[in-house]
């Protein structure tokens, strides 16, 4: 296993300093050909029920904005989306030595406190303007951390900074599920504890796009109003993925 990941590491690194600026193409289909395959695997693992595709644009930049359940939420995400996504992840968890390779590669954007790395969030926000001024998708989780609970948690005020550089039209999504899982924080920190289930249901919703400027003319035009309808939008997207898994 060791060696398998050092050979990735090595190839994947060497692929990525290969690449010229015309030859863009060639990152952008291997990650749509991993993101199928993470389709796939996802779908063996969990019996998904996702709603709303139609809501995420085909072309263009965009925000998704969702809840935060567990380490599994991003896989499911990206493979469920059909455009590559570029994750916001913590810093510690983007410079895992085994997955470091594997962050780069699907262009991850990795995100750090302000108070361990003064600047660090300066330039976040420029990775992430950069990427929506390129017309990708970027993906958020504006709780920041896993629920501790189960319930979606106040989003932070990164979000406005976010929207603040770049007013894109921004998706919110619901995802339930996996609350409970291995990979949640449910009875104990994530990762710690063995699988209990194999093939759970996990539901994922898709909401209608958000625009800044909408919520400006229906008068929401404080700087923090987005963030809040923002939140709302997905609390009521979780409770009727919840109410799908009940009624199902």
């Amino acid at each position: 296993m060791t060696a398998w990941w050092l050979a990735g590491s090595l190839g994947v690194a060497a692929l990525l300093s290969a690449l010229k600026p015309s030859r863009y193409w060639l990152l952008r289909g291997l990650r749509q050909f991993l993101r199928l395959l993470i389709l796939l695997i996802m779908r063996l693992c969990y019996r998904l029920r996702i709603h709303g595709l139609d809501h995420v644009p085909r072309e263009g930049a965009a925000l998704i904005v969702c809840n935060h359940v567990s380490f599994m939420d991003a896989l499911i995400l990206g493979g469920a989306c059909p455009r590559s996504l570029r994750f916001v992840m913590e810093r510690a968890i983007f410079e895992s030595p085994w997955l470091n390779w594997w962050f780069r590669l699907v262009g991850a954007i990795p995100i750090e406190s302000e108070r361990r790395n003064p600047g660090s969030l300066r330039q976040t926000l420029e990775a992430i303007s950069r990427a929506l001024r390129n017309g990708e998708v970027v993906m958020v989780f504006p709780e920041g951390k896993l629920t501790t609970d189960g319930e979606v948690h106040t989003f932070r005020r990164g979000l406005d900074a976010i929207l603040a550089r770049d007013p894109v039209a921004v998706i919110p999504a619901g995802i339930t599920g996996l609350w409970g899982s291995w990979t949640s924080h449910h009875e104990g920190p994530a990762l710690k504890k063995w699988p209990r289930r194999w093939r759970a249901r996990v539901s994922l919703r898709f909401g209608s796009p958000v625009t800044p400027q909408a919520l400006v003319s229906q008068g929401r035009a404080r700087q923090n109003a987005l963030r809040h309808y923002l939140e709302a939008r997905v609390r009521v997207l979780t409770s009727m993925a919840d109410d799908e898994q009940i009624n199902s």
